[in-house]
């Protein structure tokens, strides 16, 4: 039997509430139909956003949201997106299908939708295509109170009060589609750049994020750093976040695989390349520990997730794909692992939010569902805003096929302010239940709250037809001990366990 030790005495950390974050851009119909539909569609909706998205959305706690890229960002200049609509300059989408970008929605729409949705901004910065003078002048247009020809522009296309603009990107992957940059270049561009991202209100000052490395690129990193990082005085603010970017391709890159078609060699392939977010988080850490041993800097994991070949008879350009039980655990083995190295992810946004790659929405037409992925998200909430405990796993087999090994069982456990200890596991075997021993120190808990992800077919998925095939449902095979609990994963599945004391 698996057993699960929780030291509920000793926190270990914080989660920061922005690593459970989304990320939106201007691809395919992730914004364009799947958030925004504009104020004359037959949709309902609220200044152009999807009441059925934001509601659900809502439901998720949604701490931080990227946008507009993502490669789009860099192509992006963000006058083309203010003013009336039928003014507004067109222009083509040259990374994501070489469709029309109509600019309708910008700068405004962003802020409405993030005001919806209760939730931070993190707006990512033209590097690759625009100017200093550009990202300036966006910064002081979307955040300056005074008087200035920006303040009275953003007056006139009717929002006279400043925003507030909380994580602000300088570039991204500039190593990429960016610019392609040297990460000695990009890094002396980040330094020149970011002077010009100024803090016109001292309360609300922005953080900054540092285009950090694709993947295990250890000597962008390690670059990077040595060009940008500043040790002095001045360093608090010069670069708050180093990003990480990292996509599960079961394949690899050019033959990715498809989201619902695979056998359990890929299903342990797909679960082993998700666990190797781990050794990516550790290595970037370990070169970052080396700079800023006191960790300031955050690591923003502000692209992850599943990226498959595209749905067939879609536009390839698009990225729209299924999403089943294998992206829930994917899901969960990601969230446990940010959980687990709190003390250096302070950020992360999954790719991306609806309609795109691994979305937790998808839309057709008045139509909308909510994936697994949705699921785990909904149930992974509790950790935000919570402390980590110490806790560890014992009787773990490791399970797979051939080369493709994976733990049996993987977990994260934390505290809120009320006592309330959440625990989620994941069983990673695609056909065998697993039994796990829940021991904290203490004695007297009861459960607050027992949910479950899972289904007995692995390929399982919602449809518009069939929404509701793998939902988030109520958890009941567990028994109560003097000191803990006994429970049974089911195979293939994610639970989540709430104790009161």
């Amino acid at each position: 039997m698996v057993k699960l030790f929780i030291n509920e005495e000793n926190k270990t950390g914080h989660i920061e509430p922005e690593i459970y974050g989304h990320f939106s851009e201007h691809l395919g119909r992730g914004i364009y139909e799947g958030i925004y539909v504009g104020e004359d569609s037959d949709i309902p909706n609220e200044n152009g956003m999807r009441t059925d998205v934001v509601s659900a959305l809502k439901e998720l706690h949604v701490p931080l949201l990227r946008w507009p890229g993502g490669c789009f960002a860099d192509e992006y200049h963000w006058r083309d997106g203010i003013g009336a609509k039928e003014s507004r300059k067109k222009m083509v989408n040259t990374n994501w299908g070489g469709v029309v970008e109509d600019n309708s929605f910008g700068t405004h729409e962003f802020m409405e939708l993030c005001r919806q949705l209760g939730c931070k901004k993190y707006i990512n910065g033209n590097l690759g295509s625009g100017t200093v003078q550009e990202m300036s002048e966006w910064i002081e247009y979307m955040t300056f109170s005074g008087v200035s020809p920006l303040t009275d522009l953003r007056a006139k296309n009717g929002h006279e009060e400043p925003w507030t603009v909380e994580y602000f990107g300088v570039g991204n992957e500039n190593w990429g589609c960016g610019g392609n940059m040297t990460p000695e270049y990009y890094a002396n561009e980040y330094r020149r750049y970011q002077t010009f991202v100024r803090d016109y209100n001292p309360d609300a000052p922005i953080r900054k994020v540092c285009c950090g490395a694709n993947v295990a690129d250890y000597y962008w990193t390690r670059r990077v750093l040595e060009t940008a990082f500043d040790h002095g005085e001045h360093a608090h603010g010069f670069m708050d976040y180093l990003s990480l970017h990292y996509y599960v391709h079961p394949f690899g890159w050019d033959v990715k695989g498809s989201a619902t078609d695979f056998d359990a060699e890929v299903w342990y392939r797909s679960l082993n390349k998700a666990l190797y977010m781990d050794t990516l988080v550790r290595r970037h850490s370990a070169i970052m520990d080396e700079f800023d041993p006191d960790k300031k800097i955050g690591m923003c994991v502000d692209e992850w997730g599943a990226w498959y070949t595209c749905e067939p008879g879609t536009n390839p350009g698009f990225l729209y794909q299924q999403n089943t039980v294998r992206d829930a655990l994917i899901a969960s083995i990601t969230l446990n692992i940010f959980n687990k190295h709190c003390d250096r992810v302070k950020i992360a946004a999954l790719a991306q939010m609806v309609n795109v790659i691994q979305s937790v929405l998808l839309t057709e037409g008045a139509q909308m569902i909510k994936t697994p992925t949705y699921h785990v998200m909904h149930m992974y909430r509790y950790h935000q805003d919570a402390d980590l405990l110490e806790s560890s796993l014992s009787g773990v087999n490791q399970i797979g096929i051939g080369e493709w090994t994976v733990p049996g069982v993987t977990e994260s456990v934390s505290k809120d302010a009320n006592g309330v200890i959440t625990v989620t596991l994941c069983n990673l075997s695609a056909d065998a239940a697993e039994e796990v021993e829940i021991l904290p120190v203490n004695s007297g808990y009861s459960v607050l709250e027992a949910s479950v992800v899972t289904h007995c077919e692995i390929h399982a998925h919602n449809t518009f037809d069939e929404p509701e095939v793998v939902s988030e449902k109520a958890f009941t095979d567990y028994r109560m001990k003097e000191r803990g609990l006994v429970i049974t994963l089911p195979a293939a599945s994610v639970v989540l366990i709430r104790l009161k004391p």
